[in-house]
Protein backbone atom coordinates (compact mmCIF):
# COMPACT_ATOMS: atom_id res chain seq x y z
CA UNK A 1 0.00 0.00 0.00
CA UNK A 2 2.82 2.38 0.87
CA UNK A 3 4.41 1.76 -2.54
CA UNK A 4 1.16 2.75 -4.27
CA UNK A 5 0.85 5.95 -2.21
CA UNK A 6 4.47 6.90 -2.89
CA UNK A 7 4.03 6.12 -6.58
CA UNK A 8 0.93 8.30 -6.79
CA UNK A 9 2.71 11.13 -4.95
CA UNK A 10 5.65 10.98 -7.37
CA UNK A 11 3.30 10.90 -10.38
CA UNK A 12 1.33 13.86 -9.02
CA UNK A 13 4.58 15.77 -8.43
CA UNK A 14 5.66 15.14 -12.04
CA UNK A 15 2.33 16.43 -13.31
CA UNK A 16 2.65 19.61 -11.22
CA UNK A 17 6.24 20.12 -12.36
CA UNK A 18 5.20 19.54 -15.95
CA UNK A 19 2.36 22.05 -15.67
CA UNK A 20 4.73 24.65 -14.21
CA UNK A 21 7.33 24.08 -16.94
CA UNK A 22 4.70 24.16 -19.69
CA UNK A 23 3.34 27.49 -18.44
CA UNK A 24 6.77 29.13 -18.38
CA UNK A 25 7.68 30.58 -21.79
CA UNK A 26 11.23 29.73 -22.80
CA UNK A 27 13.38 32.38 -24.43
CA UNK A 28 14.61 31.58 -27.94
CA UNK A 29 17.89 29.67 -27.83
CA UNK A 30 21.11 31.07 -29.26
CA UNK A 31 20.86 30.06 -32.90
CA UNK A 32 24.12 31.72 -34.00
CA UNK A 33 25.78 28.27 -34.24
CA UNK A 34 23.39 25.93 -36.09
CA UNK A 35 23.92 22.22 -35.63
CA UNK A 36 25.98 20.21 -38.09
CA UNK A 37 26.08 16.53 -39.03
CA UNK A 38 29.23 16.17 -36.91
CA UNK A 39 27.84 18.19 -33.98
CA UNK A 40 24.03 18.28 -33.96
CA UNK A 41 22.48 21.04 -31.86
CA UNK A 42 20.47 19.56 -28.97
CA UNK A 43 16.77 20.45 -28.92
CA UNK A 44 14.92 19.28 -25.80
CA UNK A 45 11.15 18.88 -25.79
CA UNK A 46 8.99 17.72 -22.87
CA UNK A 47 5.65 16.06 -23.54
CA UNK A 48 3.04 16.80 -20.88
CA UNK A 49 -0.62 15.96 -20.46
CA UNK A 50 -1.51 17.75 -22.93
CA UNK A 51 1.13 20.22 -24.04
CA UNK A 52 4.62 20.51 -25.44
CA UNK A 53 7.33 22.41 -23.62
CA UNK A 54 8.66 24.64 -24.96
CA UNK A 55 5.56 25.91 -26.72
CA UNK A 56 7.73 27.20 -29.59
CA UNK A 57 10.58 25.15 -31.03
CA UNK A 58 13.23 27.20 -32.81
CA UNK A 59 15.09 25.57 -35.69
CA UNK A 60 17.53 26.82 -38.33
CA UNK A 61 16.88 25.85 -41.97
CA UNK A 62 19.39 23.21 -43.07
CA UNK A 63 20.84 22.50 -39.62
CA UNK A 64 21.13 19.09 -38.00
CA UNK A 65 19.54 18.76 -34.56
CA UNK A 66 19.42 16.04 -31.94
CA UNK A 67 15.82 15.93 -30.73
CA UNK A 68 15.68 14.77 -27.11
CA UNK A 69 12.07 13.97 -26.27
CA UNK A 70 10.92 13.22 -22.70
CA UNK A 71 7.39 12.14 -21.84
CA UNK A 72 6.79 13.81 -18.47
CA UNK A 73 3.09 12.98 -18.61
CA UNK A 74 1.01 10.09 -17.33
CA UNK A 75 -0.17 8.81 -20.74
CA UNK A 76 1.41 7.94 -24.08
CA UNK A 77 2.19 10.89 -26.33
CA UNK A 78 3.19 11.28 -29.93
CA UNK A 79 5.82 13.67 -31.29
CA UNK A 80 5.11 14.43 -34.96
CA UNK A 81 7.32 17.07 -36.57
CA UNK A 82 6.66 17.77 -40.22
CA UNK A 83 4.80 19.80 -42.80
CA UNK A 84 1.04 19.77 -43.33
CA UNK A 85 1.18 16.59 -45.47
CA UNK A 86 3.12 14.71 -42.78
CA UNK A 87 0.68 15.90 -40.11
CA UNK A 88 -2.34 14.93 -42.19
CA UNK A 89 -0.94 11.46 -42.92
CA UNK A 90 -0.27 10.67 -39.24
CA UNK A 91 -3.65 12.07 -38.16
CA UNK A 92 -5.41 9.81 -40.68
CA UNK A 93 -3.27 6.78 -39.77
CA UNK A 94 -3.99 7.17 -36.05
CA UNK A 95 -7.71 7.69 -36.67
CA UNK A 96 -7.89 4.58 -38.86
CA UNK A 97 -5.97 2.45 -36.33
CA UNK A 98 -7.89 3.54 -33.23
CA UNK A 99 -10.87 1.45 -32.17
CA UNK A 100 -14.09 3.44 -31.75
CA UNK A 101 -14.36 3.11 -27.97
CA UNK A 102 -14.15 5.42 -25.01
CA UNK A 103 -10.59 5.84 -23.72
CA UNK A 104 -9.20 3.83 -26.63
CA UNK A 105 -5.48 4.06 -27.18
CA UNK A 106 -4.13 4.00 -30.68
CA UNK A 107 -2.41 0.79 -31.71
CA UNK A 108 0.68 1.05 -33.92
CA UNK A 109 -0.03 3.14 -37.01
CA UNK A 110 2.03 3.69 -40.14
CA UNK A 111 2.15 5.94 -43.18
CA UNK A 112 3.73 5.65 -46.62
CA UNK A 113 7.56 5.64 -46.34
CA UNK A 114 7.83 8.61 -48.74
CA UNK A 115 5.72 10.69 -46.33
CA UNK A 116 7.27 9.31 -43.14
CA UNK A 117 10.82 10.22 -44.20
CA UNK A 118 9.84 13.87 -44.65
CA UNK A 119 9.29 14.27 -40.91
CA UNK A 120 9.74 12.70 -37.50
CA UNK A 121 7.19 10.61 -35.61
CA UNK A 122 7.93 9.17 -32.19
CA UNK A 123 5.51 7.42 -29.84
CA UNK A 124 6.80 7.95 -26.29
CA UNK A 125 5.44 6.14 -23.26
CA UNK A 126 5.14 7.86 -19.84
CA UNK A 127 8.54 8.38 -18.23
CA UNK A 128 10.43 7.36 -21.36
CA UNK A 129 12.93 9.33 -23.42
CA UNK A 130 13.51 9.16 -27.17
CA UNK A 131 16.31 10.71 -29.21
CA UNK A 132 16.58 11.17 -32.95
CA UNK A 133 18.92 13.13 -35.21
CA UNK A 134 17.01 15.25 -37.74
CA UNK A 135 18.08 17.34 -40.72
CA UNK A 136 15.87 20.43 -40.68
CA UNK A 137 14.43 21.14 -44.14
CA UNK A 138 15.08 24.43 -45.90
CA UNK A 139 11.36 25.11 -46.37
CA UNK A 140 9.06 26.68 -43.82
CA UNK A 141 5.77 25.15 -42.72
CA UNK A 142 6.89 22.68 -40.04
CA UNK A 143 4.41 21.87 -37.30
CA UNK A 144 4.67 19.91 -34.06
CA UNK A 145 1.60 17.93 -32.98
CA UNK A 146 0.34 14.87 -31.10
CA UNK A 147 -2.35 13.02 -33.07
CA UNK A 148 -3.26 10.40 -30.50
CA UNK A 149 -7.02 10.35 -29.91
CA UNK A 150 -8.17 13.51 -28.13
CA UNK A 151 -4.70 15.01 -27.62
CA UNK A 152 -4.79 17.57 -30.42
CA UNK A 153 -8.29 18.60 -29.34
CA UNK A 154 -6.89 19.31 -25.86
CA UNK A 155 -4.25 21.62 -27.34
CA UNK A 156 -1.23 19.35 -27.80
CA UNK A 157 0.40 21.42 -30.51
CA UNK A 158 3.53 23.59 -30.52
CA UNK A 159 4.73 26.29 -32.86
CA UNK A 160 7.85 25.72 -34.93
CA UNK A 161 9.79 28.82 -35.89
CA UNK A 162 12.21 28.26 -38.75
CA UNK A 163 15.07 30.75 -38.88
CA UNK A 164 17.35 31.28 -41.83
CA UNK A 165 21.12 30.77 -41.27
Amino acid sequence: MLVVVVGLAVAFGLVLLGARLAATPAPPPDLSSPGTVQVPRPVNVLLHDYAFSPRTVYLVAGETVRLNIVNAGLVDHEFVLGDVDVQRAWAQANAAATPPAAFASAPPASVEPAVAERGVRLLVRPGQTATVVYLVPERDGLRLMCHLPGHLEQGMVAAVELRQP
